[in-house]
């Protein structure tokens, strides 16, 4: 952790806790059962003791394996969910793309989609109208602003949302996995945004499956995986050990594969789902 006082944010023990009432094989009996019975209901923690400071001017990259919590922590930090446990205390304005299209109407056009994210984000009806024009040249979607959001594809729906959410001059900026989306131009472009707003004493966290980012771009990375912390520090040493785990964890996938008489081929090709 940061040892500056003039913090960002600064998350103490956090620990998010899920109640898991409903699973796929649950039949009637079972349910009648557990409340005859006063079964507790099954719990599972998406994150838990995570300490995390950011300071103003740093950029923080957050990795780990599909499942790992990430995209809680960022939820955490955005205020868009509570903590079970710890706390969390931020200071500044912050902005976030928390994943494609949240807070947009797919009837709505691009222009009014800017409309919605400037209230979604807490930004003054006349100051987003002020900001209009130098979010739609950076999001640079053509005559496809006036069209309905929902005949844009992914990464034109990324450069909307990333455009809308750097252009308010944020404290804080908020990433969750965007910066992989779109044409090669357009990364060059948003890649640029964020380091300007370091250079300019903002405080980023970037959720991100780019090593390359994460060891050019960012000063400390955080990998956490099943909801802990298990290394925080200099971006190229977090990354090799999530390389290296990446690699033994694939390699006993494997290895159970063949034990089982299953094609390990078969596993090379899918990526982990569940919670990120």
């Amino acid at each position: 952790m940061s040892g500056t006082s003039a913090y960002a944010i600064k998350a103490v023990d956090l620990g998010v806790r899920y109640t898991l009432r409903v699973r796929r094989k649950t039949t009637v009996r079972t349910s009648v059962a557990n409340f005859v019975l006063r079964r507790p209901p099954e719990r599972f923690w998406a994150l838990r003791h995570v300490s995390v400071e950011l300071s103003h001017g740093e950029s923080l990259g957050v990795i780990g394996p599909n499942g790992a919590g990430k995209s809680t922590l960022l939820q955490v930090l955005a205020g868009i969910m509570r903590p079970s446990e710890g706390t969390v205390d931020v200071r500044g304005q912050v902005s976030g793309l928390l994943g494609l299209g949240v807070g947009f109407d797919p009837e709505l056009s691009g222009v009014e989609n800017i409309l919605l994210g400037g209230a979604f984000l807490g930004i003054d009806d006349g100051k987003v109208h002020e900001l209009l024009p130098s979010i739609v040249e950076f999001a640079d979607l053509g005559d496809f602003i006036e069209a309905p959001l929902k005949t844009y594809s992914s990464g034109m729906r990324a450069r909307l949302g990333f455009a809308i959410a750097t252009a308010v001059d944020p404290d804080i900026l908020l990433l969750d996995e965007v910066l992989a989306t779109g044409d090669a131009n357009f990364r060059a472009k948003s890649k640029a945004r964020v380091i300007e707003l370091v250079r300019a004493a903002k405080g980023v966290v970037l959720v991100t499956h780019d090593m390359e980012w994460v060891q050019e771009y960012c000063n400390r990375a955080l990998l956490l995986e099943k909801g802990r912390i298990i290394l925080e520090g200099a971006p190229d040493a977090v990354v090799r050990l999530h390389l290296e785990r990446t690699a033994e964890a694939t390699a006993a996938r494997q290895a159970a594969a063949i034990a089982a008489g299953l094609d390990p081929a078969a596993l090379a090709g899918g990526r982990g789902g569940g919670r990120r």
